[in-house]
């Protein structure tokens, strides 16, 4: 059995599935002041009764590290760059405890400078004096040639409890996001690594000794384990459980929309033939540029908790949000008020709900029901507008999916996904909107907990071989070897793969889910004089994300439950009470 949590800013969802289909599904009520205790709470529900040794598997997709970055970074943590030539590393200063050595390499990882280890012994007295426990290293050209943050790491290691490297990261070439990168990833360690650990302990107490895997931003897993050198991958999980939801129900020869329209947001995103579009260079987020590979999302605050207001005559939502609507006892008119009223949603307090869209009504001089129609109307128009600005984002720029690059491609979408809960109230005016074919996948309200759930663990190697100095390694990997000037292309290709599938073993991969792409295969010839002096060699591997073998199994029963809905034209009411 498999366990899929995702925690949303208003509900998580739990779901429990065996090889036959989905067993059990929960909503448990989001605490964002106490995560720990939502996600425990959603995990004894849903396995109770459940033998532990019958649960084999546990995916977790959590706000946890978004919201800590968004909030605001505790500064409590130490920076050290390599300066080497180029820009001053001044420009891309992230904190208080930012620190620049000298020690420089080349392009190709040929020391140039070595490490100023005199100036490290002075900024480590700093560092210690202001109570600083982990650290950050990042020298420019390290994805090159590791031997600098290691050196640093070696004179650190005695005064630190942890060091992050910035070699670890990602084989690409970028310093700046490199440094932004690490610093995010030491920043957030200590509450991850205490969060889960909290949670595994727990879990074990309850005799539930099962492996924990976490969503990561590129749709894929990671075993708990291996997320401790990288915590900053688990950013904007959220989102990626959406697309990994709505993977099964979209067509193989289809260019798909997703909505995901939740309490706070609705998260968007485009699945080109049932592969999801990637952000290829790395997100961003609260002004960081990073290199964390992540699906192609975006999220706005649009969602059934948002607070509707009117200005200058107009209605407007979100992004703010005070809670509940007023139907489930919150303080202001919302969206999900105007579905009570018109009587699209069943559960709630409808007079509570009605008393706040009067509260709308009065400003605007227009019956109750009407401005509540008004709400709705103007709620689905923003999701388009703005699901529109990603579609014309994406077409703006090269396409990359997961797979592979699409020269030239322009999505145009022909068909809207709908998830969340009450996704289905939404179909038939968004098509309208929008003049796409709309439809809710199959168990809407819990498809993020659903797309956790199939998940499979992914990851990738960066090997670099340059025969003129006859070395070859894999920096994020710890691997370095000497090669003959004989070595080959097809050689490095062997080897990257025999790399990433260690990795990904070693990540909790399943020998099922071992989809294994090259995505990267460079070679230059390098020439002094008038003679070729040797080859400088670039691959790049990766454990291809989509889902888990089995899955086919849970998604067909469920693409036939779409289809008997579709067939009843959803199962949301009619706005005014009339019935589908």
């Amino acid at each position: 059995m498999i366990i899929g949590l995702d925690v949303g800013g208003t509900h998580t969802d739990v779901v429990l599935l065996d090889k036959d289909g989905l067993l059990r599904e929960i909503k448990v009520h989001t605490d964002e002041l106490d995560l720990f205790h939502t996600v425990l709470s959603g995990i004894e529900q849903i396995s109770r009764g459940i033998k532990p040794k019958a649960i084999e598997r546990l995916v977790l997709s959590t706000t946890l590290t978004t919201n800590l970055i968004v909030q605001g970074i505790n500064p409590d943590f130490g920076m050290i760059v390599l300066s080497g030539p180029g820009i001053d590393p001044e420009f891309f200063r992230t904190h208080e405890h930012y620190y620049v050595i000298g020690g420089a390499l080349d392009h190709r990882g040929r020391e140039v400078t070595p490490v100023d280890l005199g100036g490290l012994k002075k900024i480590v007295k700093k560092l210690r004096r202001a109570d600083i426990r982990h650290v950050g290293v990042v020298g420019k050209f390290s994805s090159r040639n590791p031997v600098h943050e290691l050196q640093v790491r070696d004179a650190l290691k005695k005064y630190f409890r942890k060091i992050f490297l910035g070699h670890w990261i990602s084989g690409s070439l970028n310093y700046p996001r490199r440094i932004a990168t690490t610093f995010l990833n030491a920043s957030v360690y200590p509450i991850h690594k205490n969060f889960f650990e909290a949670v595994q302990k727990t879990l074990e107490k309850h005799g539930l000794q099962v492996p924990i895997h976490i969503l990561k931003a590129d749709g894929g897993t990671m075993s708990f384990e291996a997320s401790i050198n990288y915590p900053g991958q688990t950013i904007l999980s959220g989102p990626a459980a959406s697309v990994m939801g709505a993977i099964p129900f979209s067509g193989d020869q289809e260019e798909a929309l997703v909505l995901d329209i939740g309490g706070t947001t609705t998260d968007m995103a485009v699945i080109l033939k049932r592969v999801p579009v990637l952000e290829p260079v790395g997100i961003e987020i609260a002004g960081f540029k990073t290199l964390i590979r992540a699906l192609k999302t975006r999220s706005v605050g649009l969602g059934g908790d948002s607070v509707v207001k009117i200005m200058n005559g107009k209605i407007t939502i979100g992004p703010e949000r005070k809670g509940h609507a007023m139907a489930f006892g919150g303080p202001v008119p919302t969206t999900t008020d105007a579905l009570c009223v018109l009587n699209m949603m069943p559960e709630g307090d409808a007079a509570k709900a009605a008393a706040g869209m009067k509260m709308l009504a009065d400003e605007l001089d227009r019956p109750v029901v009407e401005t509540a129609r008004a709400v709705f109307e103007h709620f689905c128009a923003e999701v388009v507008r703005h699901a529109r600005s990603l579609v014309d984002d994406i077409n703006s720029k090269p396409v990359y999916t997961v797979y592979e690059y699409w020269e030239g491609r322009q999505i145009k979408p022909d068909k809207i996904l709908l998830l969340g809960g009450p996704a289905a109230c939404f179909v038939d005016q968004i098509e309208k909107v929008s003049g796409v074919k709309t439809m809710a996948v199959p168990k809407c309200a819990m498809a993020n907990a659903l797309g956790a759930a199939f998940a499979r663990t992914t990851c990738e190697v960066s090997l670099f071989a340059d025969t003129e100095r006859g070395i070859i390694t894999a920096p994020e990997e710890n691997y370095f070897e000497k090669i003959s000037s004989a070595f080959t292309r097809e050689d490095a290709q062997k080897k990257a793969l025999e790399l990433l599938e260690q990795k990904a073993r070693r990540s909790g991969a399943s020998r099922d889910d071992l989809e294994m792409d090259i995505l990267e295969n460079q070679q230059f010839n390098m020439v002094r004089g008038f003679s070729a002096a040797g080859r400088n060699i670039r691959i790049k591997a990766q454990v291809r994300p989509g889902l888990v073998s089995g899955y086919q199994v849970i998604s067909e029963k469920l693409s036939k439950e779409m289809a008997m809905m579709n067939g009843a034209r959803q199962i949301c009411s009619k706005p005014d009470g009339k019935q589908d």
